[in-house]
C-alpha cells in the first residue's frame, strides 16, 4: 500500500508525501489517528514544503547579491526618514499600490540592505522580484538591443511585480543607455513597483544622463506615485563593522 501511495504521489507531484509516507503511516498507527487527522496532517506538510520551495525559488531567481532580511536591520541606526517610514515599507503596501521607492543618500547608510530586505520579504509573500545593479542592467539592455532581443527582455521585466535598481548614479552612461533605461522604467510606471537606490540627489541627475530633457522626464516618471526617502546620515555599514570588531 505504501508503494502505491508513493507512485500516486509521484504522479500527482507531491514530493513530501512520496518521500515521507512510511514515517506518517507508522506514526498514524502508533497514535491511532483517524483517517481525517492523518490526511489533513500529511497534506499540511506537503503544502508547507511547497510554500518553502516556492520562496527559495523566487529568492534564487531574484538574483540578490547577498541575503539580508529586514529582521537583521538595526532600525534605530538607519537615517531618521527611513526609521519613520520603516513600518509602512515593511507592510509592502507600495507593491499592492504599484508605487515606487526612491532611497537617496550618501554611501553606507543602509539603502541596499533595506532594499534587499524588502525584496526578500516580497519573495516570501509570493511576489516575483528582480535585483539589478544599474550599470550591469545598462550593459544587458545594450546587448539585448544589439541581439534584437530587447522586446523579450522588456516583456520579462514587466512580469516582475518588484524590481530593485541599485546604484543609480554610481557611474554615468551615454545617451543610448539613458534612453534604454528610461523606456524600461516608463513601461512599469503605474503598473508595477520599482525600488531605486542612489547616492545622488535629483538636482545632480543630469550628471548621470547628460540630457536635461531626458533627465526631467526620468525624474517625473520615477517620482510619480513614489516615496522619496532621504537616506543621508552616518554610515550604517561602518557602525555595523565597528560593532563586529569590538565584540
Amino acid at each position: 500500500m505504501a508503494q502505491l501511495i508513493r507512485d500516486l504521489a509521484k504522479g500527482l507531484r507531491l514530493p513530501y508525501i512520496k518521500q515521507n509516507i512510511d514515517l506518517h503511516l507508522e506514526q498514524a498507527r502508533v497514535e491511532n489517528k483517524s483517517y481525517e487527522d492523518f490526511l489533513s496532517e500529511i497534506l499540511q506538510y506537503e503544502t508547507e514544503m511547497r510554500s518553502q520551495n516556492g520562496i527559495k525559488k523566487r529568492t534564487r531567481r531574484a538574483k540578490f547579491p547577498y541575503q539580508k532580511t529586514l529582521d537583521e536591520l538595526v532600525v534605530s541606526e538607519l537615517p531618521d526618514a527611513a526609521q519613520k517610514q520603516f513600518q509602512n515599507l515593511r507592510s509592502l503596501d507600495f507593491i499592492k499600490n504599484n508605487q515606487n521607492i526612491i532611497m537617496s543618500g550618501n554611501p553606507g547608510t543602509g539603502k541596499t540592505h533595506l532594499a534587499i530586505g524588502l525584496g526578500i520579504k516580497a519573495c516570501q509573500l509570493g511576489y516575483n522580484v528582480h535585483f539589478a545593479h544599474v550599470p550591469d542592467l545598462i550593459i544587458e539592455l545594450k546587448e539585448a538591443k544589439n541581439e534584437r532581443t530587447l522586446g523579450r527582455l522588456k516583456d520579462r521585466f514587466e512580469r516582475y511585480e518588484l524590481i530593485i535598481l541599485d546604484e543609480l548614479g554610481y557611474i554615468s552612461f551615454d545617451k543610448e543607455g539613458a534612453e534604454l533605461l528610461f523606456n524600461l522604467i516608463s513601461a512599469r510606471t503605474e503598473h508595477a513597483s520599482t525600488i531605486f537606490t542612489t547616492n545622488m540627489s535629483f538636482e545632480r541627475w543630469d550628471e548621470i544622463f547628460h540630457d536635461p530633457v531626458l533627465t526631467a522626464a526620468m525624474v517625473d516618471s520615477i517620482t510619480h506615485k513614489s516615496f522619496v526617502i532621504n537616506m543621508n546620515g552616518q554610515s550604517y555599514r561602518k557602525k555595523q563593522t565597528g560593532d563586529l570588531l569590538n565584540r
